[in-house]
């Protein structure tokens, strides 16, 4: 019997971490075939150039597309959507799989699914049917209806993918991806590596043997106007602190301009001895640099999400991740230097708290892997026109 061929599709930095351990997984597996498929912004080097890093753990790039197109802004990002449904769906025409895998909530995601879906592809989900509160969510739960197999990362999230009325055979609690890397580094007792020589990256190399703060804020998509005042706010508390900080770029998002330029700009005004500032960092090492963190500031799934599992101090601010299931390590707090410099010591005065599960055991990548091989082919009614 022919292997299953699997098109896994990467669009963003994030989603690499997402996924890394199903790709793994998928790679061994004996009844597997891998074919990779690098998108969006997981190529610009302006975001990190995650297509560096996929290559450098060893996977083999199947196809690449460039789809994304310049602004920023919402506009832009409906057409980058637009751009990766033609150039995607030539794509799987080439490699015709038995299986498209699109990951989590990212707007680039919908063109993988609308793509897929409109070939009769069967589509696999990976960490559909949570709720955040802003465009993302609105963008997983149409996945989630486009998709055939559904493989989430919580019991809530499992429910409310059963809610939204889809076949409860196909309905998966795989746990995370991520938090099987997250596992993978819980043990660490130190830091592995120097960030300032591994990743280079840009402003003073404050001394982290005594402690240090991680930054990474993206702009909200129904708040994108505000980007550059809600990154404002931070910078001010950071500044106020005056404590070793590793800062890193926001997403590919509407609104990322702003974020970007009141980084900048702030750069420009104020003196900042104790801030670095990177593009990008590989999953794992992120993670170890998470692990022995005092506190993450900003407002990343991966605060709610890996952070959750590490028992890391998470100070998250403002709305992107309103109503994401909390483990007990984050505090919310609003756009306000006052307010975020008080939870930021607050919470490095709490230390760590107990690992939670919520998103998984760290078991997740093999577990996808073995389902995308048994589960039966599943097809989308046929089109008519």
């Amino acid at each position: 019997m022919p292997k299953r061929k699997i098109v896994v599709v990467i669009t963003a930095r994030p989603s690499y971490s997402r996924v890394k351990t199903v790709l793994s997984a998928i790679q061994v597996h004996p009844d597997l075939e891998l074919q990779l498929v690098v998108a969006a912004s997981a190529l610009l080097d302006r975001y990190g150039s995650a297509v560096n890093h996929i290559e450098k753990d060893g996977f083999a790039i199947t196809a690449k597309v460039f789809n994304v197109l310049e602004g920023e802004n919402l506009t832009a990002a409906a057409k980058t959507t637009g751009i990766g449904i033609l150039e995607l769906s030539t794509v799987f025409d080439n490699l015709q799989p038995d299986i498209v895998v699109t990951v989590a909530d990212r707007f680039e995601t919908m063109a993988t699914a609308i793509a897929a879906s409109y070939m009769n592809i069967p589509l696999a989900h990976i960490q559909g049917g949570e709720v955040t509160g802003n465009i993302d969510e609105k963008v997983r739960h149409a996945i989630t209806k486009l998709s055939d197999y559904h493989f989430v990362a919580s019991e809530s999230a499992k429910e409310r993918v059963l809610q939204l009325g889809e076949d409860p055979a196909m309905v998966f609690n795989t746990g995370c991806p991520s938090i099987d890397l997250a596992n993978e580094v819980v043990q660490t007792k130190t830091l592995a590596f120097d960030p300032y020589e591994k990743y280079g990256g840009v402003g003073a190399k404050p001394d982290l043997s005594n402690g240090y703060l991680v930054v990474m804020q993206h702009p909200v998509t129904t708040e994108y106007q505000d980007s550059r005042k809600h990154i404002e706010a931070t910078l001010e508390a950071i500044h106020q602190l005056n404590r070793p900080t590793l800062w890193f770029w926001p997403n590919v998002d509407a609104g990322a301009d702003g974020t970007s330029t009141g980084i900048r700009a702030f750069r420009e005004q104020h003196l900042l001895p104790h801030v670095h500032f990177f593009k990008n960092m590989e999953g794992m090492d992120f993670l170890q640099l998470l692990q022995h963190s005092d506190c993450l500031i900003g407002n990343s799934s991966v605060g709610i999400r890996e952070c959750a599992f590490l028992g890391v101090p998470v100070v998250n601010i403002g709305s992107r991740q309103n109503r994401r299931e909390r483990g007990g390590n984050s505090v919310d707090v609003e756009y306000s230097k006052e307010k975020i410099a008080i939870a930021i010591l607050a919470s490095i005065e709490r230390g760590k708290s107990i690992s939670s599960p919520i998103y998984g055991d760290g078991k997740a990548g093999v577990q996808i892997a073995h389902l995308l091989a048994e589960l039966p082919l599943q097809f989308h009614k046929t089109i008519t026109y």
